[in-house]
């Protein structure tokens, strides 16, 4: 009697090992490639938070003692007074353009105001930006105009980028996909140690300590 042929066969012990090491080459090519590409695209942002996060750490060391300032007076033509005045009270309205356009030719500033408050006797225009503190303010009554800026310097304008203080909405959604960019480089990195743990016994000792090292650091010396 004829044995019986399986028309699937058993694979041997080596054809499944190969497939098992194929996978992995696969799945470790997915992981490199993402995590360099993380890397390109995060490489020059890394660069400079590191920077910055030592001159922001120790910025008695770095940042200027003696700020720049620069102070103006006038006072406004009376058909911009007028205008000014026809305005209403309250946050957020628009200042007239004529206004800005008298400011930049007088003083070479650009009004671009991130909070603008209208009161009954004044205009107060927030100037902030980094590195920067500056405002402008208008007496409604008088037509007087002050305006004073402090610049403390370039490490103070990159200390601010740091903490995205004073730098609008579109830094800050640019520091929140630097994050992004950093996080899948630093999950797709431990994937990889992941896959050469097996033959390489200081992997996880010293991912470890990359772990105790900031942790002893809160728990003793962060009150």
């Amino acid at each position: 009697m004829n044995n019986i042929t399986n028309s699937h066969p058993t694979p041997a012990p080596g054809a499944l090992e190969r497939g098992a090491l194929q996978r992995r080459a696969a799945w470790l090519r997915i992981l490199m490639k993402w995590h360099w590409i993380s890397s390109a695209l995060s490489l020059v942002a890394m660069l400079f938070f590191a920077a910055s996060g030592i001159t922001l750490n120790n910025a008695e060391y770095f940042e200027s003692s003696t700020p720049a300032i620069t102070k103006h007076t006038a006072t406004l033509p009376q058909a911009l007074l007028a205008q000014v005045n026809h305005q209403g009270n309250g946050q957020d309205l628009a200042l007239p353009e004529d206004l800005r356009t008298w400011v930049d030719e007088s003083w070479g500033i650009k009004l671009s105001p991130k909070n603008t408050d209208w009161q009954a006797d004044e205009v107060y225009v927030d100037l902030k930006r980094p590195g920067v503190d500056a405002w402008l303010s208008i007496d409604r009554r008088s037509g007087a105009v002050q305006y004073e800026a402090s610049d403390r310097g370039w490490v103070a304008f990159f200390n601010d980028l740091h903490k995205g203080k004073n730098a609008g909405g579109v830094w800050s959604g640019f520091i929140t996909l630097f994050g992004i960019g950093c996080l899948v480089f630093s999950l797709t990195g431990l994937l990889i140690l992941q896959v050469h743990a097996k033959s390489r016994w200081s992997i996880w000792p010293v991912t470890g300590l990359g772990l105790i090292l900031p942790l002893l650091a809160v728990l003793l010396f962060v009150h």
